[in-house]
């Protein structure tokens, strides 16, 4: 082993994988599988439920055990399925391997930034502030460079060798990549080198300048992507994967015929996950101008398409996501508009990715009826799409660790209720 830990933790993170295994076996979990695959494909007879653990886990895991990184890694994650189906008991799929990813480093467009953070009341670090180097973006546009990335190959052998002699025989350890699932937010990226008042500031200043500056950072981002297909470090998503804001990738449709015959991955064998929240404050036509052609570029590389995270998609819908490239999953957020989205994606083929409040389980007392009223209300707008519910950015239990577990009760009770 590349790390040196104690007899009394390998008899512990064995203890773990034991117990993932034995829950991964269950009856329940080809059950969910089957339903997964139903949904995608567009065949499913009742929406999926997600309850998105990690912004709330400190209320949920015990305190850590092991001391080395490569052991906690391996802890947090064996923790993180295990108390997701004893304390929650969603519909994820209880994974009968273990990931361990490829370490790939990236500094974006070549430029550092400084970032600040800021401890919460419980000692985590969610809140921060960033200084922005592109302080004018005519002025400084000289900057921005072509993103500079590596793979550290010795790292990822250490970390894969760890865990395989310390569980192997007991998980399957897979390789996994997931460096492009939040890669995709390209204003995201824009807004953290010149923050979000001076990109919508020289949408009207510099329009010219802004127009380049979203052509290059798409440019970067689909060369980083090919650097990655060429050097073979892409890895399917088509199974018990992420693929999206919360949801997850299991489909017949990917990997393509062609990685069949060759083995080798490309794009077009993947799911690609992509949002624009920064972008809520523009009109739908700006949005058509300064934003969507990145989206389309990038989208036309892939198999399918998941789109959107926090923001409103309504109201750019009809001039310019309803012909994204690929488009399968779309996130129909707190800020949507709910009925208009069921109606545009009522009996097509893009599934309905709803994403309640969560205020009713993270902010106060849980409120079961009005809860309730709230789930309701979304499946009354869903009637005729294929659809799934996630639970997200709830980031407390607020001394109520059964909520997560009872909100899933409810949403399944009024899915028997109504669906």
């Amino acid at each position: 082993m590349s790390e040196t830990i104690s007899q009394t933790e390998i008899n512990y993170l064995r203890d773990l994988a034991k117990k993932q295994a034995e829950y991964a076996d269950h009856d329940i979990m080809k059950q969910r599988e089957k339903a997964w695959y139903d949904l995608n494909s567009l065949k499913s007879e009742k929406p999926m439920v997600i309850m998105e653990m990690a912004s709330f886990r400190d209320d949920l895991l015990p305190p850590l055990r092991c001391q080395t990184q490569m052991a906690k890694e391996l802890e947090m994650q064996l923790l993180m399925n295990i108390i997701n189906y004893e304390k929650v008991n969603d519909d994820k799929v209880m994974p009968n391997f273990i990931n361990v990813k490829h370490k790939i480093n990236m500094r974006e467009l070549n430029i550092k930034r400084h970032i600040h953070r800021a401890k919460d009341g419980k000692g985590r670090v969610i809140g921060y502030a960033m200084e922005h180097p592109i302080t004018d973006l005519k002025d400084d546009y000289h900057l921005i460079e072509r993103s500079v990335y590596s793979y550290d190959e010795l790292y990822t052998k250490e970390n894969y060798d760890f865990v395989n002699e310390l569980i192997g025989d007991i998980l399957p350890i897979r390789l996994y990549n997931d460096s492009l699932r939040w890669f995709i937010s390209l204003t995201a990226r824009i807004v953290n080198i010149m923050g979000l008042e001076r990109l919508m500031y020289s949408m009207i200043d510099y329009p010219e300048k802004t127009h380049e500056l979203f052509d290059f950072i798409t440019t970067d981002s689909i060369e980083y992507i090919l650097w990655q297909q060429e050097n073979n470090l892409l890895t399917l998503d088509n199974g018990n994967h992420l693929a999206g804001a919360g949801s997850f990738g299991f489909t017949n449709e990917l990997p393509t015929e062609q990685y069949k015959k060759t083995k080798h991955i490309t794009t077009k064998d993947l799911w690609i996950n992509m949002n624009s929240q920064e972008s809520v404050g523009i009109s739908a036509s700006m949005y058509k101008e300064f934003v969507y052609p990145s989206f389309k570029r990038v989208a036309k590389l892939f198999g399918l398409t998941y789109y959107g995270c926090c923001e409103p998609v309504h109201e750019i819908w009809e001039t310019s996501l309803k012909d994204l490239p690929n488009l399968r999953k779309v996130s129909i957020s707190p800020w949507c508009d709910e009925n208009y989205m069921g109606q545009q994606l009522k009996d097509s083929k893009i599934i309905y990715s709803r994403k309640p409040s969560p205020n009713y389980i993270g902010v106060g007392q849980f409120d079961e009826p009005a809860f309730r009223e709230h789930i309701a209300y979304t499946l009354d707008q869903a009637k005729g799409c294929q659809s799934e519910i996630i639970f997200r950015d709830i980031y407390t239990l607020t001394n109520e660790p059964w909520k997560a577990k009872r909100a899933v009760e409810v949403v399944r009770e009024q899915i028997e209720k109504q669906w």
